[in-house]
Order: structure tokens, then sequence, then C-alpha cells
């Protein structure tokens, strides 16, 4: 979220009075939406950039065209675009925004997905609710009068997975959330609705403090660093076998199907090992 906020923010600084030239897809599958079509959005100004949670809103003249880059997904802006029209295929880049800036040859962004496990989400819509992922957000743990407290209450449910739960906590991805637990000196395992007022008054700051420390880290730089300038600020995310920055005991990880968390057993978990197994018992 940290980085998405920065990027709406370059993106509001960047394309807030140019006009749309046209939206071109390089891949079909990355449009979820089929009215209106994108060629309405031809010729109309954008009036704006906001985000929701990890989502990304450009409003087009009342229309808005919503991203979710998802994973392994990325915007890449250009002062100066490509005439070439793009091909159909198979390879990382998906759509192109060409914006008339009214001073020059066209600028506009690019958005790219690396991988093979395509989950880069472009939604062309009257009102941003009408995405089910945005009509879905929690809260905003930035926003005046977040209170974590009220989340937790009755949830059986591993705190780590409720920090990532996008309908519990709007914008908290696995990278921050690990982060924070790590901040909060908290086992991703506890139980959320077993936190007692200390633990929960603790995690609540940790998110405030990883957060808009992490923002302010972002701000201001292009987007082409954002995703680099992310990964050096982690202490314990993406660092297993590495000494945490805080006690010096080595970062470990547990992993899962699809993805992985990293923690150290010192900070977090009194200093005894996760079990690296999706269905063990974890420590709680």
């Amino acid at each position: 979220m940290p980085e998405v906020d920065a990027l709406v923010a370059f993106l509001r600084e960047r394309a807030v009075g140019a006009v749309v030239a046209e939206i071109e897809l390089a891949s079909i599958s990355v449009l979820k939406t089929f009215d209106p079509p994108v060629t309405a959005y031809s010729g109309l100004q954008v009036t704006d950039v906001q985000r929701h949670g990890k989502f990304v809103d450009l409003e087009v003249d009342g229309l808005h065209l919503v991203i979710h880059l998802a994973k392994a997904g990325w915007l890449r802006w250009a002062d100066h675009l490509s005439d070439k029209r793009l091909k159909l295929g198979n390879g990382p880049l998906a759509m192109r925004v060409r914006l008339d800036a009214g001073d020059g040859p066209h600028v506009g962004f690019d958005l790219t997905e690396a991988g093979t496990r395509k989950g880069l989400a472009v939604y062309a819509v009257r009102d941003p609710q009408d995405v089910p992922g945005v009509a879905a957000l929690g809260p905003d743990p930035l926003a005046e009068g977040f209170e974590l407290a009220p989340l937790l209450e009755g949830r059986r449910m591993q705190v780590k997975r409720l920090l990532r739960d996008q309908k519990v906590v709007a914008g908290i991805g696995n990278a921050y959330s690990d982060e924070i637990l790590h901040a909060a000196k908290m086992s991703p395992f506890a139980i959320a609705a077993d936190l007692d007022a200390e633990e929960v008054e603790r995690l609540s700051a940790a998110i405030d403090t990883v957060l808009r420390e992490a923002l302010a880290e972002a701000h201001g730089k292009p987007a082409s660093e954002l995703k680099d300038s992310k990964r050096g600020r982690m202490r314990v995310h993406g660092r297993t076998g590495e000494a945490c920055p805080v006690c010096g005991d080595t970062v470990r990880e547990v992993v899962f199907a699809d993805s992985s968390l990293q923690y150290c057993a010192t900070c977090q978990t009194g200093g005894k090992p996760l079990k690296d197994r999706s269905t063990s018992k974890f420590l709680k």
C-alpha cells in the first residue's frame, strides 16, 4: 500500500489534466469489464487519481479506470510513448494508456506483469464501487478514526492472515504484514481474538508506525524506483537467512503453497522456531 500510495501521487502530478488519447490492450485477459468499453475514454480528461486499498483509480471525466497491480504487476511511466502499435501476445506488456498533455508527443504508461501467474487486473467502470474488490474493502489503516480492536473481536484466525485479508483491513499485503508483526514483537500465528489489550495496542501502534514510515520513504520517488526502494527497507520480509537488525538472530521463513512469511524467532516467538508446514499446529 505505501508504494501504491506513492504511485498514485506520482500519477496525480503527471496525468491529471491530460486527455486520454487511447487505451490499447496487449492482453485481453487483463481487462475484467466490458461496459463502458475502453474506447469510451478517448478524448476525456483525467480529473483525479485516488487509492482504494491497493487499487489505483484514475477518474476520467466521470468514468474510472481502476487498476490492481497484484504481486508481479507494475506501472511504467514514459514521457514519450512509442507510436508503435501493440501486439496481442504472452509477453509482460498488458496495456498501454496514451495521454495527450497538449505540449508534444504522447505521455502515459504501460502496465506490465512478470511471470506466468497473471493477477494484474483492470476495470473500466462508472463507479469504483462497481469493482468487487473495492466494494469489499475493509477500513484503511491510515484513515482518520481507524480502530483495530473491533476488527479483532471474535475472529478465530491467525493475525498474519487477518492483516492480509483486504475485507478486514485494506491495503496491508504480505510484505508489510511481516514487517508490522516484527515491529509489534508478535507471532504471525497468534490468534486475533485472543490478543489482550496490551498486545492490541502494540499491534495497532506497529501498523501505524510501519506504514507511515514507509509512506514517507516512498513518496517523491519516481515510479521506476518504488519497488527496489521497498525491498531495501524491509527488516525481515524477503531476508531469510540474514541477521535480524534488532537482535541479530537469523531471520526464518515459513513456506506455504502460494506464499511465504519471514520472522525473527527471538523477537517474535520467544526464541521458538515455527514449524514450516502449513498443516502443523502453529505456535500461538
